[in-house]
């Protein structure tokens, strides 16, 4: 019901890994599908789809999720993205606002 769009310049592959880490410890999400280029993740809180192609020197990540954009599985999928770095140098990680 809410989806999420981000630009990184990390690759399709380092997203996948990014969220295999995040998504289960944050969220006690299971990867119940996945491909070289998406994964999708179900547990108590809902079901997130990521979505994450190369175009050129970014990566379009689009994560949709069956909860309200009021739910804990969007602030978490909404930190999540916000973690991946958006420009080549960037080393991405929690902002300065985030709860680690």
């Amino acid at each position: 019901m809410a989806g999420y769009v981000r630009k990184t310049a990390a690759s399709p592959a380092q997203v996948l890994e990014a969220a295999e880490g995040f998504l289960p410890e944050r969220l006690g999400l299971n990867r119940t599908k996945g491909s070289g280029h998406g994964a999708t993740y179900s547990g108590t809180e809902g079901t997130v789809s990521l979505h994450a192609h190369r175009h050129a020197l970014y990566t379009e990540v689009v994560a949709e999720t069956d909860q309200l954009r009021t739910s804990r599985m969007d602030y978490e999928i909404q930190i999540f993205l916000n973690r991946l770095p958006y420009e080549p140098e960037d080393r991405g990680g929690r902002g300065s606002g985030d709860p680690s």
